[in-house]
């Protein structure tokens, strides 16, 4: 199955070792003007300039996420000569699979990156645990393989094998959550969450979208431990940057050249820890 292509809504809810818990589309909207009440509800002075600063997080305007030439995170083709060249073409190193293959490992190691960054989930108040590390690998790979729909079928062919990388990838991550016995049910039910998520940021993002689609979808997909429309007040500022972080990154990646793309030499906006002084 060719990724993005999807147009049904998918709804389900999915346990892993008792901590996954999800709905996969969107209903009802977040009260925006609640925000108030979470200012007002909250007393000490430090929560309240986190609760500002992270209101003024992502709002400026997006740029290009290329990694410029000499920079030491790039990551190029080896470069090989003489009967080395000649070898590795022989055994198809340089085949458009082979080559494929390369740059889709390099684009998921962008994403692991970001995912991994125990920053991420201080910033937006985030337990890491699999349930929030499975939605944020979601999200990121739904950035990736929408701007890589944009190039075209090359850049779905692309996003296919990114998709196989992180098929791989969760499969170990599921395994070392505890879960061997029925591991293929388990890798198939995640596979609904994930093509549901899908649908329901890609219906965020139509023109035709409400505002607060995307809020809703990151709410419920993200945020909320069980799925339930009916979301923490406390947490509407988090939600809220996190939704515009996602709406800046599809805007850079858009900005992003498709050559950066396609060899992977991008990376996410870097998110700083508001916790940490200075």
């Amino acid at each position: 199955m060719v990724l993005g292509w999807i147009r049904t809504p998918v709804r389900m809810y999915g346990t892993l070792c008792q901590r996954i818990s999800r709905v996969c589309s969107v209903e009802a909207p977040i009260v925006l003007d609640s925000i108030g009440k979470c200012y007002a509800a909250t007393s000490e002075g430090r929560c309240l300039e986190q609760l500002v600063n992270l209101n003024k997080m992502f709002c400026s305007k997006p740029v290009s996420l290329v990694l410029e030439h000499g920079s030491p995170q790039r990551i190029n083709e080896p470069n090989y000569k003489g009967i080395r060249l000649i070898m590795l073409r022989l055994m198809l190193f340089y085949s458009k699979q082979s080559t494929s293959i390369r740059a889709a490992n390099v684009i998921y190691g962008r994403v692991v990156s970001q995912v991994e960054n125990p920053v991420v989930y201080d910033v937006f108040r985030l337990e890491k645990t699999f349930r929030t590390t499975f939605s944020m690998l979601i999200v990121h790979m739904w950035l990736c393989l929408r701007r890589l729909k944009m190039d075209g079928k090359e850049g779905v062919e692309l996003g296919q094998y990114v998709y196989e990388i992180f098929n791989h990838d969760l499969e170990i991550r599921v395994s070392k959550a505890g879960v061997n016995l029925l591991l293929s049910k388990w890798m198939r039910e995640l596979e609904k969450i994930f093509y549901g998520n899908i649908v329901a940021y890609d219906t965020a993002m139509l023109p035709e979208a409400k505002p607060d689609e995307l809020h809703n979808a990151i709410w419920k997909n993200v945020f909320s431990n069980d799925g339930s429309p009916t979301f923490d007040a406390a947490a509407l500022p988090a939600v809220l940057a996190f939704s515009r972080y996602v709406r800046r990154e599809c805007g850079c990646l858009s900005l992003t050249d498709k050559e950066s793309m396609f060899s992977g030499n991008f990376m996410f906006t870097n998110i700083y820890n508001l916790n940490t002084p200075g």
